[in-house]
């Protein structure tokens, strides 16, 4: 690498751990950096005089001067995190430092193909910056957190299942928004953004190793390893869903697998499952949720035996990866707090170790606007100057 772009390369870095920090002293970067004190002067000063930081106070003295404290200008520009999933989508605007400024979200109904949720996402985003009174040259880049599965190389959704709009197949998203919207934009799985998002808010727990399971339409899961989030070889962001927890048992989809965590824990299984009893022939998920809400047994029971479910292909996944955190997040997670309680009673049951080594559950610290606010740190982390 030549020395401007290597220069370039280490404010870049600099800059990132400065963001990822929230407040540093130059101690602390010459501690984590290898360079002389003199580059990194040079370095910060060009960083503040290009006002990408600022000075933010002094820190506390070691027995000679306060050290200045650097952080990032929240208002150098603005990011757009936008979460394309099946039931709701959300778009939230954010500062440099991921202060939320606004947050909107809207149904996926029958008419949402991906043409008419891109002409909506635009005018989302003209109107957020028009109630913020910012143009559209102060937005540094929209990421995107979709589902799967994905093409990341070509910045295309493939072909996902349960869209309730026709059209969802091979849709190269972020070439469309942008040709929507001008504004740059970048792709990774919804899943994937969520645990970034996540990991982000609990920062300062310096988490190094988390899963993130997502139970609703379909099942979606994350993983990271020491902070960095684990990508396989293709985008299959569902794929815990062919997780076999019962063999030669039933399936879901004609494509499936047989005995599959999907025919068991999913919305699509629950509504499967209730209309084989006489009372509840042709009920959907919203009524569902209303005779959970009325402490119906049969409803009570479809729910707890899911939840159980879920629990055993939990600790499948516990026991393989051995994280520190488990987040969960879905709409069935969101159903009832039994459910919730019973998946997690259905892990640890069955967690290797245990209780020597017991993960911490969580439904997280962002809950639904994880899916956006990571997809925005994303596109914070792909910026460049």
């Amino acid at each position: 690498m030549d020395a401007p772009h290597a220069k370039l390369d280490t404010k870049k870095k600099i800059y990132q751990y400065i963001a990822d920090q929230g407040i540093v002293s130059k101690i602390d970067l010459l501690s984590y950096f290898t360079i002389t004190t003199s580059t990194m002067n040079r370095l910060l000063d060009d960083l503040l005089a290009d006002g990408l930081i600022q000075e933010s106070g002094r820190g506390s003295s070691t027995g000679g001067r306060k050290p200045i404290l650097y952080e990032i200008n929240p208002h150098y520009g603005y990011i757009i995190g936008l979460e394309i999933s099946r039931f709701y989508s959300s778009l939230g605007l954010y500062d440099m430092q991921l202060n939320a400024k606004s947050l909107v979200r809207w149904r996926m109904d029958e008419d949402m193909t991906p043409e008419k949720f891109v002409a909506h996402t635009a005018g989302q985003i003209r109107a957020l910056l028009k109630d913020h009174d910012l143009t559209q040259d102060r937005i540094i880049s929209i990421g995107i957190g979709a589902v799967g599965p994905l093409d990341r190389a070509r910045n295309m959704i493939l072909k996902p299942l349960h869209f309730r709009a026709q059209g969802w197949s091979d849709v190269p998203i972020c070439r469309l928004i942008e040709e929507a919207c001008g504004i740059p934009a970048i792709l990774d799985n919804g899943a994937n953004t969520a645990l970034i998002g996540e990991h982000w808010a609990l920062r300062q727990e310096q988490l190094q190793h988390m899963l993130y399971v997502h139970a609703g339409v379909s099942l979606r899961s994350a993983m990271m390893s020491h902070g960095r989030i684990i990508h396989g070889s293709v985008d299959m962001e569902g794929s815990i869903g062919q997780m076999i927890i019962q063999r030669d048992g039933p399936r879901l989809q004609d494509t499936g697998n047989f005995g599959a965590l999907e025919a068991f824990v999913s919305v699509p299984a629950l509504e499967k499952q209730a209309q084989s009893h006489v009372d509840l022939r042709g009920a959907n998920y919203d009524s569902l949720l209303r005779e959970l809400s009325k402490s119906n047994p049969i409803v009570q029971e479809l729910f707890l035996e899911a939840a159980r479910n879920l629990g055993i292909g939990l600790a499948n996944l516990i026991n393989s990866f051995h994280p520190e955190t488990v987040i969960l997040g879905g709409a069935l997670i969101s159903s009832h707090e039994r459910f919730y309680s019973a998946a997690i009673e259905t892990a640890i049951a069955n967690t290797y170790y245990h209780p020597e080594y017991s993960p911490i559950f969580s439904k997280g610290a962002l809950k639904e606007d994880a899916v956006a606010t990571g997809a925005a740190l994303l596109a914070r982390e792909h910026f460049t100057f």
